[in-house]
């Protein structure tokens, strides 16, 4: 079910020769391609993708549009979409914020140009290609660390934008079933809809509120900086512990100081530069790309672990994929 991506990077490879129509068309040959990568919220987390958009740009001299909704919400991201079909984008890439609630818009808009997904996946939908992270097996990586670090169980309590993404409803799930049978329990569940201050009081709350809890999870980039602020505020620091996803700058300093014990990184670099790559081959060569799409219509770029013993290793890697970018 999930090939290697230096599988799909390989099929890639043979696509090279495709990127001579477009950069005619920059020499005036033809229209210019438009292209579009549309992120599900305004985190700090979608930098490091912008930076894998910025170096197809720079190797493929091309531009693609970067949007992001200024405050994550599903009404936000449809109107962008809507505005870049009616302007004729040639390709579009989006994590969609609600797919099962989106589908309809999503087939709408792959039936007049060519619509991937990156992140947060809509399965359902007529999109030719999904670029990012298996969030089940993400979040079953993640609920691995989980049972490591309770070795004789407890109380836990998870923390999400909103449960309806798929990305996020897909890295519960794999949680979920990675810490069954381990006497691990999900006490409570709580969405802040991006909002990044109830993303702290959530965390705040519940901890007050549960005397009991052993540890806080946070499936979306920002709850991570959420979680170390509030367990640093109330006095939690290494009392209660912490599991999250990605590698927001708050997160990576939580580890450093001791407020999270692990987070399990995704590679975002890839989702800019992979969907980059496709949306303008799928634009330039149309029928030869869709041939050389996985037959899964899926490339799973996996995620690490990371916490203070390989931090100062993951940090240098990430200075260099923003300088590559």
């Amino acid at each position: 079910m999930r090939t290697k991506l230096a599988t799909y990077l390989l099929a890639i490879a043979t696509l090279s020769s495709l990127t001579v129509g477009a950069t005619a068309c920059r020499r005036g040959a033809s229209k210019t391609v438009k292209l579009a990568f549309v992120t599900n919220n305004t985190s700090a987390f979608w930098n490091i993708a912008a930076a894998g958009v910025h170096k197809y740009e720079q190797e493929a001299k091309v531009q693609v549009d970067i949007k992001l909704p200024p405050n994550g919400t599903l009404d936000e991201q449809n109107q962008i979409l809507q505005n870049l079909s009616s302007q004729g984008y040639d390709a579009i890439a989006v994590s969609s914020i609600a797919p099962s609630d989106q589908t309809a818009q999503l087939d709408d808009i792959a039936g007049r140009t060519h619509l991937l997904t990156f992140d947060s996946d809509a399965a359902k939908s007529k999109r030719l290609l999904y670029i990012g992270t298996n969030n089940y097996a993400a979040g079953k990586v993640l609920g691995g660390e989980i049972v490591k670090l309770l070795p004789k169980g407890g109380k836990i309590a998870v923390f999400v934008g909103t449960f309806a993404a798929d990305n996020a409803a897909q890295r519960e799930k794999g949680i979920e079933d990675a810490i069954a049978g381990h006497g691990i329990e999900i006490v409570d569940k709580r969405e802040d809809n991006t909002d990044r201050a109830r993303a702290r009081s959530n965390v705040e709350d519940i901890v007050n509120a549960r005397r009991d809890l052993s540890m806080v999870v946070g499936l979306y980039n920002y709850n991570g900086s959420a979680i170390a602020a509030a367990l640093e505020g109330l006095g939690k620091k290494g009392s209660v512990l912490a599991a999250v996803f990605d590698e927001d700058e708050g997160t990576l300093d939580g580890i450093a100081q001791g407020a999270i014990q692990v987070t399990v990184v995704q590679k975002p670099f890839m989702f800019g530069y992979l969907a980059s790559k496709w949306m303008h081959d799928l634009a330039t060569k149309g029928d030869a790309a869709k041939a050389a799409l996985p037959p899964e219509r899926i490339i799973d770029t996996g995620v690490e672990v990371i916490n203070r013993d390989n931090l100062k290793e993951f940090r240098d890697r990430l200075t260099q994929m923003r300088k590559s970018g």
